[in-house]
């Protein structure tokens, strides 16, 4: 089969397995969240067998999320450059492989290496997925196609500790913790089968080229960034941590003038610069650092709690937080069916309300059943699932309207770089929060604190919505 070497001409009538080729997307990306999400629940089991101090619980989280953000960005533009079919596939093969070396890992630091390969193939495979889906979709059916990928979003990652905790407490053939990885191996090779079948190909312009000084400048700069914030309490903070989160400033200051003077000569950046003149990414920008950061943190500490700060195994852990992935379903459903794409940004806001008030909801019941057994979480768990399910059924609709085909390679990697910053943050800053608790008492106190921090980033998130345009159809492409 030829590869066209430019994007194909707007669709019309749309490619004929569209919905097909959106479900090997779907579950390509519900791979990842599920495995960005179920180290909460596996680590303690993980660390019983391989050993390890709360750092490398950490890494185990933040290695994936930070190798994941340093690579989206490079991985977006692939896509635009060599055919997002093409890298789509590749992504995935390296997804499955890598998974399958996590769960044969025999020492934590053989983990962490195959978790930080994993997050780079994952950076490769899930930026193709909206280009993917503008390519193939017609303009009528992209607000629905899109809308499709909150619901995904929010039910992995409340469904990953679910799936991780039984999957522990099944063990079968005696492999514990190692089923959490080793069961995206046939998952992923089903979707590759698929995949191969019903993708359609589209890239970028022709004359696109890579640009290495680019990638060299923005991989430093996040590692700088986001390094010392998971290492620093392990080793008390000292000097050169917080120098290192100042030498991120003026490495990613001197990225986005490299982009600019690029894109001025007439070369391909990687990172488009016009992306930020629409109002809907770069607000979105902003809104998905934020909300997303304090997800992140929030989950990983939520399964950790259950388990070393209420003692529940790992399959009770994870049945605890099923309320949250029903009100998730719930919420998407109302959002995404109808609330929504008529009324917008609005729908988008009041979600996050919800979910405070449903985290609020989580404070209350902890300090009113210290000892839960887990069901009297439920309703503020409902709740919490409930308004997060309403706030990201339409994010991704409304933030990615204005942007045009031959961008969209670029654009879906910054948005999801931007997400997994926020999640690599959120992880190792409320991480620490946590683990700064000793004992059962201590550690309750740290679980109230993250709980209210978490609360006030969502909050956050619904006031710099604000900058988002109140629809999806007011910041079409031309």
């Amino acid at each position: 089969m030829t590869i066209p070497t430019t994007s194909p001409p707007p669709v019309t009538t749309g490619h004929p397995l569209r919905r097909l080729a959106l479900v090997a997307v779907l579950v390509a990306e519900i791979m990842d969240l599920l495995d960005a999400t179920v180290v909460g629940i596996a680590a303690p089991s993980i660390q019983h067998e391989l050993g390890g101090d709360d750092t490398t619980i950490q890494w185990i989280a933040a290695g994936y999320t930070l190798a994941y953000a340093v690579g989206l960005v490079t991985g977006g533009r692939l896509g635009d450059l060599y055919g997002r079919r093409r890298i789509f596939l590749v992504g995935l093969v390296g997804f499955v492989l890598f998974s399958a070396l996590c769960g044969l890992a025999p020492t934590p630091g053989i983990l962490i290496t195959c978790r930080v390969l994993q997050g780079l193939s994952g950076a490769i495979l899930i930026p193709q997925g909206f280009g993917i889906i503008k390519s193939a979709f017609p303009p009528r059916e992209l607000g629905a196609a899109f809308g499709a990928f909150g619901p995904a979003m929010g039910l992995s990652a409340v469904g990953g500790p679910i799936l991780a905790g039984a999957l522990i407490a099944w063990d079968p053939g005696g492999a514990g913790w190692r089923t959490v990885f080793l069961v995206n191996v046939p998952i992923g090779l089903a979707c590759l089968a698929l995949a191969l079948r019903v993708l359609p190909e589209s890239r970028g312009e022709r004359t696109a080229r890579p640009d290495p000084v680019g990638t060299i400048l923005v991989t430093t700069g996040l590692l700088l960034l986001v390094f010392p914030l998971v290492q620093g309490r392990e080793l008390g903070w000292p000097g050169w941590t917080f120098a290192m989160m100042a030498a991120a400033v003026p490495v990613l200051g001197v990225f986005a003038w490299h982009q600019v003077r690029r894109a001025r000569a007439g070369r391909s950046p990687l990172v488009e610069p016009a992306l930020f003149a629409s109002r809907a990414f770069s607000g979105g920008m902003l809104v998905g650092l934020v909300f997303f950061g304090g997800m992140a943190g929030l989950f990983l500490v939520l399964g950790l709690h259950l388990q070393l700060g209420l003692g529940f195994s790992p399959l009770r852990a994870g049945l605890t937080l099923a309320p949250w992935a029903l009100g998730v379903a719930v919420g998407a459903t109302l959002s995404g069916a109808w609330l929504g794409r008529r009324y917008g940004r609005p729908v988008l806001q009041a979600g996050a309300v919800v979910m405070a008030l449903g985290i609020a909801g989580i404070v209350l019941t902890s300090h009113v059943a210290p000892r839960t057994a887990g069901w009297e979480l439920a309703p503020a768990l409902l709740v919490s699932g409930v308004g997060m399910g309403l706030f990201i059924a339409p994010f991704f609709d409304i933030v990615l309207a204005g942007v045009t085909l031959p961008m969209v390679g670029s654009a879906s990697g910054v948005l999801n770089a931007d997400q997994q910053l926020g999640s690599a943050i959120g992880v190792a800053v409320l991480g620490t929060v946590f683990f700064s608790g000793t004992g059962a008492q201590g550690m309750a106190t740290a679980f109230d604190v993250v709980l209210w921090v978490t609360a006030g980033m969502v909050l956050a998130g619904a006031a710099l919505a604000a900058l988002l345009p109140r629809r999806a159809r007011e910041e079409q492409p031309a």
